[in-house]
């Protein structure tokens, strides 16, 4: 059996798996991704939210679905080609738009997210 990772954010326990993802979704808030974003060496911007919440709309619009890493991370980039794309996730989101920014936004990490071939950094 695994033991679950509990830690207060805000005043809040929160749970976690082992892989440090929150367990109930709902517990999100902004106040916990900044402090998940802290313990990635991130501070959050205007602009780390946005991917944050396309990621966590995405997420819930696919019923929970955490599809192959690639197909979000494309569906990602195009969403936001206009502020650059992919180069502009990796400056927000340097080890992986998809690991860190999966993990900052409350949601579990989709398979394949830390394959090397996949430019991911972890």
């Amino acid at each position: 059996m695994t033991i679950p990772i509990i830690d207060a954010i805000q005043g809040k326990i929160i749970v976690r798996n082992h892989y440090g993802e929150l367990v109930e979704l709902d517990e999100w808030s902004p106040d916990i991704a900044r402090k998940l974003a802290e313990q990635e060496g991130i501070t959050l911007t205007d602009e780390h939210f946005q991917v944050l919440n396309f990621l966590r709309d995405y997420f819930i619009n696919q019923n929970g679905s955490t599809e192959d890493a690639h197909q979000i991370l494309r569906s990602t980039e195009e969403y936001f080609a206009d502020k650059g794309g992919r180069r502009w996730l990796y400056q927000l989101f340097p080890h992986g738009p998809m690991v860190q920014g999966m993990k900052i936004a409350g949601l579990p990490v989709p398979p394949h997210a830390t394959d090397p071939s996949f430019g991911s950094v972890s």
